[in-house]
C-alpha cells in the first residue's frame, strides 16, 4: 500500500523556521519531521512513499537524493580522492518526489499523483504531525468497513489547564491540560480507495472541504478513533514541545 505525504504548503504560521526550509524538513531531535513520519509508517511495514512537493520542494529532493551522505559518517581521502561512508543508515524505502505545484491545494496535490497510485487502496497524511497511531490496525479497520475513505479522528492536546469551579466561585480542582473537550477532529492518517479521485476537480480542490464533505454526506467516510498521542507542528511552541518530548522519550517513536 502506497503512502502519500502532503509536503508542499508554505507553513506561514511557523515562519521562524519555514523562511529557510519547508515545514516537513524542520528538525526534531536532529531529524526532519518528514523522516519521523516516514519511519512511523515503515515501522508498520509501509515503505512505498509518494511525497507531494511545492514550497521549497528542491530542499526535500536534495535531502533524499543525498540521503546516504546526510545519514552516514564519511571518510574522505584527499590523496586518492576516494570517499567512504560508514555507520550508514539504510531504509527499505521507495520514495517518489513529485512537484505538485507551488499554490496547489491539498486535494489538488493528491490529484496530481493519481497515476503513481493506480487503482489501489492507499494511505495519505500531512507532513507536519506525528502520532503513536497503530497504522496496521488503521489499515485493517479500513478494510473491515468497506467505505471509500477512513479518517483518523483524534482529540487535540489541551493547551491550557482547566479550572473546576464551585457555585460560589471557589476553585475546587485544577486539571492539567485536558484533551480538548470540543470533540474529535481530523488528525490526518487517511486510508483511501482510488474512487476518491472522482471528487478531485483540479489544483484548487481543498481535500478537507468538498471531497471529505461529500464522502460524509453519502455515508462513505468512516472514523478510526485514536485516543492516544497526536501532535501537529503549526507553531514554534509546538516544535519546541516535540523537542522536549524527544529528549524525554518520544511517544511516537516506535522505531
Amino acid at each position: 500500500m502506497k503512502v502519500v505525504l502532503l509536503a508542499g504548503g508554505f507553513g506561514t504560521r511557523l515562519s521562524e523556521e519555514t523562511h529557510a526550509r519547508p515545514k516537513p524538513m524542520i528538525e526534531v531531535g536532529g531529524l526532519p519531521l518528514l523522516l519521523h513520519i516516514m519511519k512511523m509508517y515503515s515501522h508498520h511495514g509501509f515503505n512505498d512513499f509518494i511525497v507531494c512537493l511545492g514550497y521549497m520542494g528542491y530542499y526535500i529532493k536534495e535531502y533524499f537524493s543525498n540521503y546516504l551522505l546526510h545519514r552516514s559518517d564519511v571518510a574522505i581521502d584527499f590523496t586518492t580522492g576516494s570517499t567512504r561512508h560508514f555507520n550508514t543508515v539504510v531504509e527499505p524505502w521507495r520514495v517518489s518526489l513529485v512537484d505538485t505545484g507551488l499554490n496547489t491545494m491539498t486535494g489538488g496535490r493528491l490529484r496530481r499523483v493519481k497515476e503513481l497510485i493506480g487503482n489501489e487502496t492507499f494511505m495519505m497524511t500531512y507532513g507536519d504531525g506525528v502520532s503513536d497511531v497503530d497504522i496496521g490496525e488503521l489499515a485493517a479497520f479500513h478494510r473491515s468497513h468497506k467505505r471509500a475513505a477512513t479518517i483518523t479522528a483524534v482529540q487535540p492536546p489541551g493547551r491550557f489547564g482547566a479550572l473546576e469551579l464551585g457555585s460560589d466561585g471557589q476553585i475546587t480542582a485544577f486539571r492539567e491540560k485536558p484533551a480538548d473537550e470540543a470533540g474529535w477532529i481530523n488528525g490526518g492518517f487517511f486510508v483511501l480507495e482510488p474512487s476518491v479521485f472522482d471528487l478531485l476537480e483540479g489544483d484548487e480542490t481543498v481535500w478537507e472541504r468538498g471531497p471529505l464533505e461529500k464522502l460524509a454526506e453519502r455515508g462513505d467516510l468512516a472514523a478510526y478513533r485514536h485516543p492516544g498521542f497526536w501532535q501537529p507542528v503549526d507553531t514554534l511552541r509546538e516544535k519546541n514541545l516535540l523537542e522536549a518530548l524527544w529528549a524525554s522519550g518520544a511517544p511516537w517513536k516506535k522505531w
